[in-house]
Parts: C-alpha cells; sequence; structure tokens
C-alpha cells in the first residue's frame, strides 16, 4: 500500500505544482476564512439581521462589484501575460509593470469619483425598496467604499503578480480588511455603521499597501508607475480584456440582481441573505478557489511550453475530481447547515428563529457546491487558451439564466429562491465549459478565440 507521500510523488510534475500550490492556497484560505468567520460573529453579536447589516451587505454588494469584476476579468487576462513576462529581461518586464501600476490607479481613481458621486442614483434603481434610515447609512458608508475602489484595483495587481511567480499569500492578505472590521467592531461599544465604515477603510489600506511591498519582492522590482502605452504587451491584453470585461460585467450583475430581488422581499431580506451567502463562501474559498487560483499559472506555463494536449487532460482530470468532492461536501452541509449557523452566528441579537431561516436557505446555496467546484478548473483552462470570446458568451447565458431564475423562483421560495436560481446558474454553467473543454483549442495561445 502506497502511502500519501508517495502518491504525490508518482504525480506528473505539473499535476504537483497544482496540488502543492492548492495546498498552500487552502492553508491561506482556511485562515483567512477563519478570520471572515469571527469577523461575522462579532457583527451578528453587534447587529444581528438588522437595518445596519441591510445596508452594510447592500452597499458591500452595490459598491464593490465594479471594482472586484475589473479585478476578476484582468486577472484572468493578466496571469498568463505576466507568466511570459518572466523569461524576458528585466528592462521590458520593468516598463509593463510600471506602465500597468499607472493605469490601474487612473482607472482605480475614476471608479471611486463614480461610485461617491453615482451613489444617490444606485438607491433611487436599485435601493427602492430599502427603508430610508437605510439609504441614509448606505450614504455614509460609501465615505469607505469609494475609495476602496481604488485600493481593490490595486490589491488586484499586486496579487496577479504574485499568483504569476505561483506565490499565494495574497490569498491570506484577502482577510486583512475582515480582520479590521472584526477590531473595529469589538473595540467599538456604538451600534451603528461607524465600526464597519472605519474597519473596512482601514483594512483595504492596510492590504493594499502590504500586497504592493510583497509584489515588489516577488518581480524584483517596484514598477513605478509610468503613464504610457509602450510596451508591446498592451495591444493583446487590451483585446483580451475588452472582451474578458463584457463576460465579468454580465457575471457580476448577478450579485446587485440578488440584492434588488432581496431588497424587494421585504426587511432584513437583504441580511438573511448575506449571511447564509457569507458562510457559503467560507466553503467556496477553501474548497474551489485554492484549485482554481494554483491552477491558472500552471496551466498557463504548460500552454507556453506548447503542449495544449496534456493542459486540457490536466484540468479535465481536476475538474472531475472537484465534482465529487463538492458533491459530498453539499450531502455533507445539507446536514450540517443548522449547526453551522448557529456555531456562528448564534448570539447576543442572533436569535435560534434567525438561525434557521439562514440555515433553510444556505441549504439550498448548497446545490450550486459541485458545479461551482468542477467549473472554476476548467475557466482557468480556457484561460489559459486565450478562449476569452467563449468564456464571456457562457457568462452572458448564465446572467440571463439567472435573472429568470429569480423572477421566477423568488416570489414562490422568498430568499431560498435566490440560491435555488445560484446553483441553476452554476449548473449550466459546468455543462458549458465542458463541452467547450472536450474540444482542442488549436493555436489558442495565439490569439483570443
Amino acid at each position: 500500500m502506497k502511502t500519501f507521500a508517495q502518491r504525490l510523488s508518482g504525480l506528473h510534475s505539473d499535476h504537483r505544482r497544482i496540488a502543492q500550490g492548492a495546498a498552500r492556497v487552502a492553508f491561506f484560505l482556511l485562515l483567512g476564512k477563519a478570520a471572515g468567520a469571527f469577523k461575522e460573529m462579532a457583527v451578528a453579536y453587534r447587529y444581528g439581521v438588522s437595518s445596519v447589516v441591510d445596508a452594510y451587505q447592500f452597499t458591500l454588494t452595490m459598491a464593490s462589484w465594479l471594482p472586484i469584476t475589473l479585478v476578476g476579468a484582468l486577472s484572468v487576462v493578466l496571469i498568463p501575460v505576466l507568466v511570459r513576462t518572466r523569461y524576458e529581461d528585466a528592462g521590458t518586464r520593468a516598463r509593463f509593470l510600471s506602465e500597468l501600476q499607472a493605469w490601474a490607479i487612473v482607472l482605480g481613481l475614476i471608479l471611486a469619483v463614480a461610485i461617491y458621486f453615482g451613489w444617490p442614483y444606485v438607491l433611487q434603481v436599485a435601493g427602492r425598496g430599502l427603508p430610508g434610515d437605510v439609504q441614509l447609512m448606505t450614504s455614509q458608508l460609501t465615505l469607505a467604499f469609494a475609495p476602496a475602489a481604488l485600493l481593490t484595483l490595486m490589491t488586484g495587481i499586486s496579487a496577479a503578480r504574485l499568483r504569476a511567480h505561483e506565490r499565494h499569500i495574497n490569498t491570506l492578505l484577502d482577510s486583512v480588511p475582515a480582520v479590521a472590521i472584526l477590531i473595529w467592531v469589538l473595540a467599538s461599544s456604538v451600534d451603528d455603521v461607524g465600526p464597519l465604515l472605519w474597519g473596512t477603510l482601514v483594512g483595504y489600506i492596510i492590504q493594499s499597501t502590504w500586497l504592493l511591498w510583497l509584489a515588489s519582492k516577488a518581480d524584483g522590482m517596484w514598477g513605478r508607475p509610468i503613464f504610457s502605452l509602450q510596451s508591446g504587451h498592451w495591444p493583446d491584453l487590451v483585446k483580451a480584456a475588452g472582451v474578458m470585461v463584457l463576460g465579468q460585467v454580465a457575471m457580476s450583475f448577478v450579485g446587485p440582481i440578488d440584492q434588488y430581488t432581496a431588497a424587494n422581499l421585504g426587511a432584513n431580506a437583504n441580511a438573511t441573505l448575506g449571511y447564509a451567502a457569507r458562510l457559503l463562501s467560507l466553503v467556496l474559498g477553501i474548497g474551489a478557489a485554492s484549485v482554481g487560483r494554483a491552477a491558472l499559472p500552471v496551466l498557463a506555463d504548460i500552454q507556453g511550453r506548447g503542449d495544449a494536449a496534456h493542459a486540457r487532460k490536466t484540468a479535465l482530470k481536476w475538474s472531475v475530481l472537484m465534482l465529487l468532492v463538492g458533491a459530498a461536501v453539499t450531502l455533507i452541509g445539507w446536514f450540517l447547515a443548522p449547526w453551522g449557523v448557529a456555531l456562528l452566528f448564534q448570539r447576543g441579537a442572533f436569535t435560534a428563529e434567525n438561525t434557521m431561516t439562514v440555515a433553510h436557505v444556505l441549504r439550498w446555496g448548497l446545490l450550486q457546491l459541485p458545479f461551482y467546484f468542477g467549473v472554476l478548473i476548467l475557466v482557468q483552462l480556457l484561460a489559459s487558451q486565450n478562449r476569452y470570446r467563449i468564456m464571456a458568451a457562457i457568462a452572458i447565458a448564465n446572467f440571463a439564466l439567472k435573472a429568470v431564475m429569480n423572477t421566477v423562483l423568488a416570489p414562490v421560495m422568498g430568499v431560498a429562491g435566490i440560491m435555488l436560481a445560484t446553483s441553476v446558474m452554476y449548473a449550466l454553467s459546468y455543462t458549458c465549459y465542458v463541452a467547450v473543454a472536450l474540444r482542442s483549442a488549436p493555436h489558442a495561445h495565439r490569439s483570443p478565440s
């Protein structure tokens, strides 16, 4: 009988790179999610299911959706480019990194200003169902979330630089804002949005600065901003990013649609959805994001070596494995949902009745796990092949299905219907990605397709 170490040593080196990277990411995610869980426990203790949590959840989703969307799209197209720059001379690399930093700052400032001054219009469109006191609190929270848009973009660029070197410490530092909020909530004696506001702002500042320093060490250069577009990487990168952003923007509307749907279901629906979603994100992050984050630089490197068949075979094997893992976690989570919600949240203002309500919603959200687990590795495969147009088309189809399912299921099932709609969406996503991945992608490394 072979030991685990012997089995691991017998794997192909590329499988080992993914497995080792995933293990590191999972470890960092576990620590980070633990910090996030403690933050959620503190928020639940202080605020319960209340208007403050409604305001925070709404503002968090609506103000961060575009910056996070852009970071997600840019990371997918940027990491393969950064992997290729590792083999270039220092001057060429430095030029690209400097220009990348400069335009990230410009875009981040534009987003920050747009969020702050455009917030009244966001409330008119998406926040019409919110009570007046909740709308006032969301406006106050934009003092933190507007500058956080710039900081999110800078953090995303630094994280991509680290991941291109297969360094995943950025995953642990994702928890810095949660730790800052935890400290502020515990240290404060007030029950308004102040602790959430200051914890968010200070946390993002620390995270962004810390990651920039780590990225500069990984690259061996700071990448001081230069406002030009002279690097030879820009034409292909901008073309690919434009296509990818289209798909990411479509998928990013899922969060705001959920908030809009919940806001029209009545008081505290946003808070209930938020608690269930954040508990679900603990499982999603540790279980699937670990493999997905570790796989992209490895698959991009395999593609760069010209071995597309091996990259596809590697990704499909990992996808099937993750699908089975997700199914097992769903089954276990269905039975443990009430216990998990009670363990994390049931104290202070969060009652036993709140526990049963959130657990019911969480169970329907768990159905997405097998498909979410299975699809992430295939997303990395198509990204490494530069098949961004196909990815964008799948994203738009996912969004369309999600929008329809929300309108059909939410009036019948309430907040649980929103979660079930997400599960149906990921089932479609997995089916599409498998169908595409089974087809070879000739010349995928040369141009987006």
